[in-house]
């Protein structure tokens, strides 16, 4: 099975005896739910609910958790997580990693990437290189299974947790109680609100280049981000797709006519409600 050796990649570790209860009170993510041997989705996110820093967390043998995130954010993410440390009993360590393998293979090593797992796939993770498939092939899946990841389709501290799916890959907890900016993502769930969404795009010939408006109606409804020959991913206003496809509109990239569809595995659905239905 192909194995990539994903570069610019990093890792924050916390151990102590407050380690759970410090992240479980800082972060989107269910630690307490968090098994042995899966990577979660998870952020932590400014008091306005925006994604400052985003990473997938697991469990670290013989305890602590583990934070997996963009190389150039390990540095920032260590600094903010020591903002918030006060007098918990925890160590935060940056490691020297900047490689992460990934394979899909049931029976290779490596803990199990909940957000695939989420869409049906299997994919594994370990710190270091390995692989020798080109990192091309990550991005295909990711964008076979509509997985969004920050630098390649959306800027850290612009997007809430809703706009990059973590509230159905199991990264966010409405459950769990406090945590930072919790009270604004909860008022979007709670009042349905969320109306950005990632959507797979396909064309009948390839994409333009990352950054690309899509537009619908000469209005720019979302950006394209990871693209992959004919098909993509972008973050759009779903209610703005379903205006154009109510009105047989063409849906853009650039000058290139696409289709847009949400990720079957997310149970979402485009509004039956007009945008510019007036509010009840």
């Amino acid at each position: 099975m192909p194995a990539v050796t994903l570069s610019g990649r990093a890792f924050v570790a916390i151990t102590g005896t407050d380690t759970e209860d410090f992240l479980q009170g800082l972060i989107t993510t269910d630690i307490a739910a968090l098994p042995e041997g899966e990577a979660r989705a998870g952020a932590l996110l400014s008091p306005q609910g925006k994604i400052l820093f985003d990473f997938l967390v697991s469990r670290l043998p013989g305890g602590g958790l583990v934070l997996e995130t963009a190389e150039e954010e390990r540095d920032p993410l260590v600094k903010r997580l020591t903002m918030y440390k006060l007098r918990a009993q925890v160590a935060i360590a940056a490691t020297e990693a900047t490689e992460t393998t990934v394979t899909w293979d049931e029976d290779g090593e490596g803990i199990a990437d909940g957000r695939f797992a989420k869409a049906g796939r299997t994919l594994l993770r370990r710190p270091g290189g390995g692989g020798d498939a080109p990192a091309s092939l990550y991005d295909a899946l990711r964008v076979d299974c509509g997985i969004v990841e920050s630098g390649a389709d959306y800027a850290l501290s612009d997007a809430f947790p809703h706009d990059v799916l973590l509230d159905l890959s199991g990264g966010l907890s409405f459950r769990k109680g406090c945590y930072v900016g919790q009270e604004v993502v909860s008022r979007m769930q709670h009042r349905s609100t969320a109306r950005r969404r990632p959507v797979i795009i396909e064309a009948q010939a390839a994409l333009p280049a990352p950054g690309t408006d899509i537009t619908a109606e000469g209005k720019t409804i979302g950006t394209l981000g990871t693209a992959a020959g004919k098909r993509g991913l972008a973050i759009v206003r779903i209610d703005r797709v379903a205006d154009a496809l109510r009105a047989g509109m063409p849906i853009q990239a650039g000058d290139i006519e696409v289709s847009a569809r949400l990720p079957d595995w997310t149970g979402l659905s485009f509004p039956e409600e007009s945008a510019e239905a007036p509010a009840q």
